[in-house]
């Protein structure tokens, strides 16, 4: 028997981490002069730059996070120290304690499950961080446990096929007989890898990072999760 399988990214695919950032700012830096989401997604860049190296224990957490604010504060011309670095990952911190899921992306999920068809997690980042979010989202309502695959515990990251297969293995799908979807934010950790692994791909692109060049590379592209509802009531299910 053919069954469905959804898989989410979680940072910025079921909620926006542009949010508890921009809080974050203004909390500590109040009214600052400059395009925030351009900010955000700058220490994005710098934070998947030296992904590998937290993942292997090379550089501390904490360092991670001194590196991507300062560097993404500097491109602005804003200098601060190493303790305001961490003083501001502390509020953020405090703000992704506080997510919850959108009425729109609990919706996507509602409908989902309504056509008995099973939710799935394949996430990168450190098992407390991202088990902490999966918490704070109340995606257990939605996921069983089994179906949730963190980097960090399977040890293998996005973009590395292997953590996609294990996924596919420890679920017994077979992209033969089963159809298999993944949604994601990012081209490079997401949509290439799970394309190359035969499944069928959904660009949540919220930063519109889409363009000529790599537009067509998704099996379906949306910029919002109304879009994302949308196309799962009317492509998926």
């Amino acid at each position: 028997m053919t069954r469905k399988f959804i898989f989410f990214d979680i940072d910025d695919t079921l909620y926006d981490q542009l949010i508890p950032f921009e809080n974050a700012i203004r909390k500590k830096f109040g009214k600052m002069n400059i395009n925030i989401e351009e900010l955000f997604k700058f220490s994005r860049k710098l934070s998947d730059e030296v992904f590998d190296l937290t993942e292997s224990n090379k550089i501390s957490l904490d360092e991670m996070h001194i590196y991507r604010i300062k560097k993404a504060l500097e491109s602005k011309n804003i200098y601060i120290d190493d303790k305001t670095a961490l003083d501001f990952q502390k509020e953020y911190s405090y703000n992704q304690s506080n997510i919850k899921l959108s009425k729109e992306m609990e919706n996507i999920l509602l409908e989902i499950l309504a056509h008995d068809v099973e939710i799935g997690i394949i996430s990168n980042g450190p098992s407390k961080h991202q088990r902490a979010k999966i918490k704070n989202l109340g995606l257990e309502k939605f996921i069983k446990a089994g179906n949730i695959f963190i980097s960090s515990e399977v040890g293998v990251a996005k973009p590395d096929l292997k953590i996609f297969k294990f996924a596919e293995k420890h679920l017994s799908l077979s992209i033969k007989n089963d159809e298999i979807y993944y949604i994601g934010d990012s081209l490079y950790n997401d949509i290439i890898p799970s394309k190359k692994c035969k499944w069928k791909s959904i660009w949540i692109d919220r930063r519109n990072k889409s363009n000529k060049n790599n537009f067509e590379i998704p099996d379906f592209l949306v910029n919002s999760e109304k879009e994302l509802y949308n196309l799962i009531k009317k492509e998926v299910l």
